[in-house]
């Protein structure tokens, strides 16, 4: 039986990201994800040879094989490796109008190729961490977490720092008690919606080396963490920890949870990308919309040598879609 194209999901915008890595080039070779979706940028920064097609709506039809484009013009050319501040003020603006198609309901999802922080905040000034952040903003500065998932190892590997794109030296100052169950809250919430797991089991790292060792290298575990876990458990939550997190990522540790809620960035996405580089997924939990993304960066050491792997671009306009039938 054939979707009704009145009642059908809507495609996933695909936003271009930095012009000058390997965004532009991941675009076209994502179509191998076999999902419907639309490229929203400026299809000059396309590699050359690139068969693609403007469309007006992200609905409109192309021939099969070929890009669909949402034309979104840049101030200057892309050159690969190079980044130009010009460009920024362009990047930030298909972002925002990614978000206007989602929730206007012309879109079902956005997947968002990689930005470079550095190069937005340097030509137009951008003052958001990352792209969660800035996403959390646009949908009304609303409470989110960043989760990385893999898509092909077995058990699967799904990571979300407490604390996301802060110093160190800060982690111990930010991690309060209420932003640790802010950050299961959102994760328990949204297994249940966007994976499909009735009764999540999250395993949660402790902050120290051997989860403090009972005061010995840290009290946090013991003064607020431990705590604040059982007083969840008793409302029915699935939780395990504190508990160290160097033993928390090898398969049969990863078989008793369905997500690890970690104390900061590299604790919990040094893991995922050993595990999981090339599948690897980052879900942004808590908006009103889907979105995702590859866990990878802009990559413009290799940009436009026609090499870059679309293998984590494909998986998470997959997810997505995953996500939109949940949904």
């Amino acid at each position: 039986m054939k979707e009704d194209p009145m009642t059908a999901p809507r495609p996933i915008i695909l936003t271009c990201g930095e012009p000058a890595g390997v965004g532009p080039e991941l675009a076209f070779k994502a179509l191998a994800a076999g999902v419907p979706f639309v490229y929203l940028g400026d299809p000059a920064h396309l590699p050359e040879g690139t068969t693609w097609a403007a469309v007006e709506a992200p609905g409109d039809a192309v021939a099969e094989g070929v890009l669909p484009v949402l034309v979104h013009p840049f101030a200057a050319p892309a050159v690969p490796g190079q980044l130009d501040p010009a460009n920024a003020a362009g990047v930030i603006e298909v972002i925002a109008g990614a978000v206007e198609l989602v929730q206007s309901g012309a879109a079902s999802a956005i997947c968002t190729l990689p930005i470079n922080k550095e190069a937005l905040k340097r030509g137009a000034g951008f003052a958001f961490p990352g792209h969660t952040e800035f996403l959390a903003h646009l949908a009304g500065d609303l409470p989110v977490a960043m989760m990385l998932a893999s898509t092909t190892v077995e058990p699967p590997c799904r990571v979300v720092p407490a604390t996301i794109h802060v110093a160190l030296d800060q982690v111990p100052v930010l991690l309060t008690p209420a932003v640790l169950e802010e950050a299961i809250r959102i994760t328990d919430q949204a297994l249940r919606r966007d994976f499909g797991i009735a009764a999540p089991r999250l395993a949660v790292a402790g902050l120290n080396p051997h989860a403090g060792e009972n005061g010995v290298m840290g009290r946090q575990e013991l003064e607020w963490m431990a705590p604040l876990l059982e007083r969840l458990r008793a409302e029915g939550f699935q939780l395990s920890g504190p508990l160290p997190a160097d033993t928390m990522f090898h398969a049969p540790a990863r078989s008793r949870y369905d997500a690890a809620i970690c104390a900061y960035h590299d604790q919990a996405l040094i893991p995922i990308k050993t595990l999981d580089f090339a599948g690897g997924v980052n879900v942004t939990l808590g908006l009103p919309f889907i979105r995702t993304s590859p866990d990878h960066g802009t990559a413009l050491d290799i940009a436009g040598k026609g090499i870059a792997d679309p293998a984590s671009t494909i998986a998470a306009l997959r997810m997505a879609w995953d996500m939109v039938g949940r949904r």
